[in-house]
Protein backbone atom coordinates (compact mmCIF):
# COMPACT_ATOMS: atom_id res chain seq x y z
CA UNK A 1 0.00 0.00 0.00
CA UNK A 2 1.36 3.41 -0.94
CA UNK A 3 2.21 5.77 1.89
CA UNK A 4 -0.16 8.67 2.45
CA UNK A 5 1.09 11.71 0.58
CA UNK A 6 2.44 14.38 2.90
CA UNK A 7 0.93 17.82 2.51
CA UNK A 8 3.18 20.72 1.61
CA UNK A 9 3.28 23.31 4.40
CA UNK A 10 4.84 26.80 4.47
CA UNK A 11 6.09 28.51 7.63
CA UNK A 12 6.47 32.28 7.31
CA UNK A 13 8.19 34.07 10.18
CA UNK A 14 7.92 37.74 11.09
CA UNK A 15 11.30 38.03 12.79
CA UNK A 16 10.48 41.54 14.01
CA UNK A 17 7.56 40.25 16.09
CA UNK A 18 8.50 36.81 17.37
CA UNK A 19 11.34 34.93 19.03
CA UNK A 20 13.61 32.38 17.32
CA UNK A 21 13.44 30.20 20.46
CA UNK A 22 9.98 29.15 19.36
CA UNK A 23 11.03 27.68 16.01
CA UNK A 24 11.72 24.14 17.25
CA UNK A 25 8.37 23.64 19.07
CA UNK A 26 6.51 25.42 16.26
CA UNK A 27 7.93 23.03 13.67
CA UNK A 28 6.85 20.12 15.87
CA UNK A 29 3.28 21.44 15.86
CA UNK A 30 3.35 22.12 12.11
CA UNK A 31 4.32 18.49 11.48
CA UNK A 32 0.72 17.66 12.39
CA UNK A 33 -0.34 19.23 9.10
CA UNK A 34 2.31 17.80 6.81
CA UNK A 35 5.88 18.39 5.71
CA UNK A 36 7.20 21.91 6.28
CA UNK A 37 9.16 22.34 3.05
CA UNK A 38 9.03 26.14 2.92
CA UNK A 39 10.59 28.00 5.86
CA UNK A 40 11.21 31.72 5.49
CA UNK A 41 12.05 34.48 7.99
CA UNK A 42 11.55 38.16 7.18
CA UNK A 43 13.15 41.16 8.87
CA UNK A 44 15.92 43.70 8.90
CA UNK A 45 18.65 41.39 10.13
CA UNK A 46 21.16 44.24 10.31
CA UNK A 47 19.40 45.37 13.49
CA UNK A 48 21.01 44.43 16.79
CA UNK A 49 17.93 42.70 18.17
CA UNK A 50 17.76 40.36 15.16
CA UNK A 51 21.42 39.38 14.91
CA UNK A 52 20.86 36.10 16.75
CA UNK A 53 18.68 34.76 13.95
CA UNK A 54 21.60 33.55 11.84
CA UNK A 55 22.33 30.46 13.95
CA UNK A 56 18.65 29.48 13.97
CA UNK A 57 18.42 29.93 10.21
CA UNK A 58 21.32 27.52 9.68
CA UNK A 59 20.09 25.01 12.26
CA UNK A 60 16.53 24.73 10.93
CA UNK A 61 17.11 25.41 7.23
CA UNK A 62 15.25 28.72 7.26
CA UNK A 63 15.74 31.08 4.35
CA UNK A 64 16.21 34.65 5.63
CA UNK A 65 14.63 37.45 3.59
CA UNK A 66 16.40 40.74 4.31
CA UNK A 67 14.05 43.75 4.44
CA UNK A 68 15.64 47.16 4.91
CA UNK A 69 13.67 49.93 6.60
CA UNK A 70 13.06 52.19 3.64
CA UNK A 71 10.78 54.65 5.43
CA UNK A 72 10.15 55.34 9.09
CA UNK A 73 6.79 53.96 10.21
CA UNK A 74 6.40 51.65 7.21
CA UNK A 75 6.83 47.92 7.77
CA UNK A 76 8.53 46.36 4.76
CA UNK A 77 8.58 42.97 6.54
CA UNK A 78 4.79 42.71 6.69
CA UNK A 79 4.44 43.65 3.04
CA UNK A 80 7.08 41.15 1.87
CA UNK A 81 5.53 38.30 3.89
CA UNK A 82 2.06 39.05 2.59
CA UNK A 83 3.20 39.21 -1.04
CA UNK A 84 5.09 35.92 -0.76
CA UNK A 85 2.13 34.21 0.93
CA UNK A 86 -0.23 35.29 -1.85
CA UNK A 87 2.29 34.15 -4.47
CA UNK A 88 2.45 30.72 -2.80
CA UNK A 89 -1.33 30.63 -2.65
CA UNK A 90 -1.74 31.25 -6.37
CA UNK A 91 0.98 28.78 -7.28
CA UNK A 92 -1.33 26.16 -5.81
CA UNK A 93 1.47 24.06 -4.33
CA UNK A 94 0.94 24.80 -0.63
CA UNK A 95 -1.73 23.09 1.47
CA UNK A 96 -1.34 25.04 4.71
CA UNK A 97 0.48 27.92 6.35
CA UNK A 98 2.06 28.72 9.67
CA UNK A 99 2.47 32.40 10.53
CA UNK A 100 4.82 33.28 13.39
CA UNK A 101 3.92 36.78 14.50
CA UNK A 102 2.07 38.75 17.17
CA UNK A 103 1.17 41.46 14.67
CA UNK A 104 -2.48 42.18 13.86
CA UNK A 105 -1.43 43.32 10.36
CA UNK A 106 -1.55 39.68 9.27
CA UNK A 107 -5.26 39.33 10.07
CA UNK A 108 -6.38 40.06 6.46
CA UNK A 109 -3.77 37.61 5.15
CA UNK A 110 -4.94 34.78 7.39
CA UNK A 111 -8.55 35.51 6.42
CA UNK A 112 -7.70 35.47 2.70
CA UNK A 113 -5.78 32.21 2.90
CA UNK A 114 -8.62 30.50 4.75
CA UNK A 115 -11.11 31.68 2.15
CA UNK A 116 -9.33 29.33 -0.27
CA UNK A 117 -9.74 26.46 2.15
CA UNK A 118 -6.17 26.44 3.47
CA UNK A 119 -5.33 25.72 7.08
CA UNK A 120 -3.58 28.62 8.82
CA UNK A 121 -1.86 28.15 12.18
CA UNK A 122 -0.90 31.34 14.01
CA UNK A 123 1.92 31.45 16.57
CA UNK A 124 2.33 34.51 18.76
CA UNK A 125 2.52 35.72 22.33
CA UNK A 126 -0.91 35.33 23.89
CA UNK A 127 -0.81 38.64 25.75
CA UNK A 128 0.57 40.63 22.80
CA UNK A 129 -1.44 39.24 19.91
CA UNK A 130 -4.75 41.00 19.16
CA UNK A 131 -7.90 38.86 19.23
CA UNK A 132 -8.57 39.70 15.56
CA UNK A 133 -5.50 37.78 14.40
CA UNK A 134 -6.19 34.90 16.79
CA UNK A 135 -9.72 34.51 15.43
CA UNK A 136 -8.61 34.79 11.80
CA UNK A 137 -6.38 31.71 12.11
CA UNK A 138 -7.63 28.15 11.93
CA UNK A 139 -5.76 27.59 15.18
CA UNK A 140 -3.81 30.08 17.29
CA UNK A 141 -1.17 28.77 19.68
CA UNK A 142 0.64 30.73 22.37
CA UNK A 143 4.31 30.54 21.46
CA UNK A 144 5.40 31.29 25.04
CA UNK A 145 3.49 28.24 26.27
CA UNK A 146 5.13 26.12 23.55
CA UNK A 147 8.59 27.26 24.60
CA UNK A 148 7.83 26.61 28.26
CA UNK A 149 6.48 23.16 27.44
CA UNK A 150 9.55 22.29 25.41
CA UNK A 151 11.70 23.31 28.39
CA UNK A 152 9.76 21.10 30.84
CA UNK A 153 8.30 24.23 32.39
CA UNK A 154 4.73 23.43 31.42
CA UNK A 155 1.84 24.71 33.48
CA UNK A 156 0.60 21.46 35.09
CA UNK A 157 2.02 20.77 38.55
CA UNK A 158 4.18 17.63 38.52
CA UNK A 159 3.27 16.97 42.14
CA UNK A 160 -0.52 17.13 41.87
CA UNK A 161 -1.21 16.77 38.15
CA UNK A 162 -3.60 19.70 38.50
CA UNK A 163 -3.44 22.84 36.44
CA UNK A 164 -2.18 26.06 37.97
CA UNK A 165 -5.00 28.55 38.60
CA UNK A 166 -3.20 31.21 36.58
CA UNK A 167 -3.57 29.19 33.39
CA UNK A 168 -7.15 28.00 33.72
CA UNK A 169 -10.02 30.48 33.84
CA UNK A 170 -13.79 30.23 33.87
CA UNK A 171 -13.90 31.09 30.17
CA UNK A 172 -12.05 27.89 29.30
CA UNK A 173 -14.21 25.79 31.62
CA UNK A 174 -17.35 27.32 30.10
CA UNK A 175 -16.03 26.67 26.58
CA UNK A 176 -15.43 23.00 27.35
CA UNK A 177 -18.78 22.80 29.12
CA UNK A 178 -20.59 24.25 26.12
CA UNK A 179 -18.82 21.77 23.84
CA UNK A 180 -19.80 18.93 26.18
CA UNK A 181 -23.45 20.02 26.07
CA UNK A 182 -23.37 20.12 22.26
CA UNK A 183 -21.80 16.65 22.00
CA UNK A 184 -23.66 13.35 21.90
CA UNK A 185 -24.06 12.16 25.51
CA UNK A 186 -25.14 8.81 26.86
CA UNK A 187 -27.82 8.28 29.53
CA UNK A 188 -25.22 8.91 32.25
CA UNK A 189 -24.18 12.22 30.71
CA UNK A 190 -20.81 11.15 29.30
CA UNK A 191 -19.60 12.29 25.88
CA UNK A 192 -16.61 11.14 23.88
CA UNK A 193 -13.64 13.33 24.72
CA UNK A 194 -12.55 13.53 21.10
CA UNK A 195 -15.91 14.94 20.04
CA UNK A 196 -15.88 17.50 22.86
CA UNK A 197 -12.37 18.55 21.86
CA UNK A 198 -13.36 18.92 18.21
CA UNK A 199 -16.33 21.10 19.10
CA UNK A 200 -14.20 23.27 21.37
CA UNK A 201 -11.53 23.44 18.67
CA UNK A 202 -13.93 25.28 16.39
CA UNK A 203 -12.78 28.32 18.34
CA UNK A 204 -9.36 29.08 16.91
CA UNK A 205 -7.94 30.38 20.18
CA UNK A 206 -8.44 27.01 21.89
CA UNK A 207 -5.51 24.64 21.94
CA UNK A 208 -4.43 22.55 24.92
CA UNK A 209 -0.83 23.65 24.38
CA UNK A 210 -1.86 27.19 25.29
CA UNK A 211 -2.32 25.88 28.83
CA UNK A 212 0.88 23.88 29.03
CA UNK A 213 -0.59 20.47 28.16
CA UNK A 214 0.40 18.14 25.35
CA UNK A 215 -2.84 16.15 25.20
CA UNK A 216 -6.52 16.94 25.62
CA UNK A 217 -6.82 14.09 28.12
CA UNK A 218 -4.17 15.71 30.34
CA UNK A 219 -6.17 18.93 30.41
CA UNK A 220 -9.44 17.19 31.32
CA UNK A 221 -7.75 15.11 34.02
CA UNK A 222 -6.50 18.34 35.62
CA UNK A 223 -9.97 19.92 35.85
CA UNK A 224 -12.10 19.28 38.93
CA UNK A 225 -15.18 20.35 36.99
CA UNK A 226 -15.07 17.24 34.77
CA UNK A 227 -15.01 13.50 35.31
CA UNK A 228 -13.05 11.30 32.91
CA UNK A 229 -13.79 7.63 32.28
CA UNK A 230 -12.16 5.13 29.95
CA UNK A 231 -14.31 2.55 28.22
CA UNK A 232 -12.27 0.06 26.25
CA UNK A 233 -10.00 2.32 24.18
CA UNK A 234 -12.14 5.46 24.28
CA UNK A 235 -12.13 8.31 26.80
CA UNK A 236 -15.38 9.96 27.90
CA UNK A 237 -16.00 13.15 29.89
CA UNK A 238 -18.87 14.53 31.94
CA UNK A 239 -19.21 17.96 33.47
CA UNK A 240 -19.79 17.74 37.22
CA UNK A 241 -20.29 21.41 38.08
Amino acid sequence: MAEKELKNIALLIDADNTTPRGIDPVLTVMAELGQVNIKRAYGNFTKKNLQGWDKYSHKFGILPYQQFDMTTGKNATDMAMTIDAIDLLYQGKVDGFGIMSSDSDFTPLATRLRQDGLIVYGFGSKNKTPDAFKSACTRFIDIDALIAGASDEATPSKATGKAEKSSIDEELVDLLGTAWKAANRDEDGYAQMGEVGSLAGNRSSFDVRNYGFKRLSDLFHSLDQFDVKRRENTLYVKRLR
